[in-house]
């Protein structure tokens, strides 16, 4: 699989999605030393924007993100991985399940519009 990390930056978003229930747990980014650290290792590698470096999500923690299968999208330039979570299951640094727990208010399309 070839992901084309030149449209940002030498970057691409990495979304995290649960095998078993399709729930989406974080939205990372990768470069592609980080892509080839995942295939090789078969667990998500990262690159961190901040501390400009490559970490391996739950490294420390032991909520390891073991891929179950990888997909890209048609323009290439995001992956989306199925994972199995090892640990206690929770990705958040926060200590939640997923990342995505926040809610936004947005105003509601009417129907037939």
């Amino acid at each position: 699989m070839q992901i084309d990390f030149a449209k940002m930056d030498g970057l691409a978003p990495a979304i995290v999605q649960e095998d078993t229930t399709g729930e989406v747990l974080m939205v990372g980014f990768m470069n592609s030393e980080a892509f080839e650290k995942t295939i090789e290792t078969g667990y998500v590698t990262f690159y961190s924007r901040t501390r400009q470096k490559l970490w391996m999500k739950g490294e420390t923690s032991g909520n390891r993100l073991r891929v179950i299968s990888a997909l890209t999208d048609c323009d290439r330039d995001t992956v989306l991985f199925r994972v199995h979570v090892e640990g206690d299951g929770l990705v958040c640094h926060t200590g939640t399940k997923s990342c995505f727990t926040e809610p936004v208010e947005i105003k509601k399309a009417e129907v037939g519009r």
